[in-house]
């Protein structure tokens, strides 16, 4: 009786009588089964534990949202790739990227290359630099009678070199005027010769120079250079550019002024704040490599020289530096009065005369 019902409710479990759900279900399983794309499925589901790739994580993803929407029979317009697909598609787009960005640096310094500007011979300088010569004739600039090269200009050789450098030391940030009337004081005082500088106390020296710019820092440097050449050069000064630059207080620009006055051996252009403005003004000096204006005399002095003919570099600095006291002023230039203003870019744009203040008036 027992077993009898317990036989009896074994029967009536609901594994024994599957319901339409349960066939549903097993009818897609064995349709799925016979599937292709569902194999694929069951395949990856034995997916290593492994961690995967972030990129490989995603691509996965959706492979498998692509494989279970074909099963349930649903298709997107645009297909997720495949893994492979995925990664090739990327890495190519990075190739592609990185090929772009080579390509652009590439033409971005061929274009730096190619705009960098070959400064040549400016027009007309020929007619200009002969207009400067002929407005320079009359010898009235204060550098044709008290320049430098003015300097010992009765002394025997030796010690005329000595006066030019002394002279040229005293120069800077300081009128022709001022400088020479400083080296006859010295004159006077017998100490043009480097042996008597010597001698003399630093600050005696300072005030026989005085007014000239920073007297009391170029009575230093001149008291050194004096020792300098007694010392290596018996009384002489240095004959090389190297030498005489390796003296406190001598620039390039010094160098090359006592290298062509004193030793006649002229190595470049004597570049001062006469010949620095007006061959700016003219449109004759670019910095290297653009059109823009040089804004140190050293630059206009490399520029100048890789176009103008060497026999002009010791006549150009006393030319323009006349031309730059007389005419070509550092303010209120006197255009209406220069012989080359049709030739001159900057003719008339700088104010020829100061412009007069207007008074503020007071309302009553």
């Amino acid at each position: 009786m027992h077993l009898a019902l317990i036989i009896s409710r074994i029967r009536l479990l609901p594994t024994a009588m599957p319901s339409t759900r349960s066939a549903s279900a097993s009818r897609l399983l064995v349709r799925a089964d016979n599937s292709p794309v569902a194999r694929e499925i069951k395949r990856e589901s034995s997916v290593s534990f492994d961690t995967p790739k972030p990129e490989a994580t995603v691509s996965v993803k959706r492979r498998r949202v692509n494989r279970e929407l074909e099963v349930n029979g649903q298709h997107h317009k645009k297909q997720v790739p495949d893994i492979e697909d995925f990664i090739y598609e990327k890495a190519k787009t990075l190739t592609s990227s990185s090929k772009a960005t080579t390509s652009l640096v590439k033409v971005e310094k061929k274009v730096g290359v190619s705009s960098v500007i070959k400064v040549g011979a400016p027009d007309n300088w020929e007619a200009v630099l002969g207009g400067i010569k002929s407005m320079r004739l009359s010898g009235e600039a204060p550098v044709d009678t008290k320049g430098c090269e003015k300097a010992g200009s009765l002394l025997p050789p030796k010690e005329r070199r000595f006066a030019v450098l002394i002279s040229t030391m005293m120069s800077s940030q300081t009128k022709d005027e001022v400088t020479h009337a400083a080296v006859e004081r010295l004159s006077e005082n017998g100490l043009l010769d480097p042996d008597a500088i010597v001698r003399t106390d630093e600050t005696t020296l300072a005030n026989l120079i005085k007014p000239v710019g920073f007297y009391q820092r170029k009575a230093q440097f001149i008291k050194e250079a004096s020792k300098i050449c007694l010392e290596r050069f018996g009384g002489d000064i240095p004959d090389s550019l190297n030498e005489l630059l390796a003296l406190r207080g001598v620039g390039p620009k010094m160098a090359h002024l006592v290298m062509s006055i004193a030793w006649k051996n002229t190595q470049g252009i004597c570049v001062d704040t006469h010949v620095h403005r007006i061959s700016n003004r003219l449109g004759w000096v670019f910095r290297e490599g653009t059109r823009q204006k040089t804004t140190t005399p050293e630059q206009t002095r490399i520029s100048l020289e890789k176009w103008l003919p060497k026999d002009e570099w010791e006549p150009i600095n006393p030319l323009l530096v006349g031309f730059g006291q007389t005419i070509c002023t550092p303010l209120r230039p006197k255009c209406d009065k220069c012989g080359i203003n049709n030739l001159c870019p900057s003719a008339f744009k700088e104010s020829s005369s100061p412009i007069p203040k207007q008074k503020k008036t007071r309302s009553p």
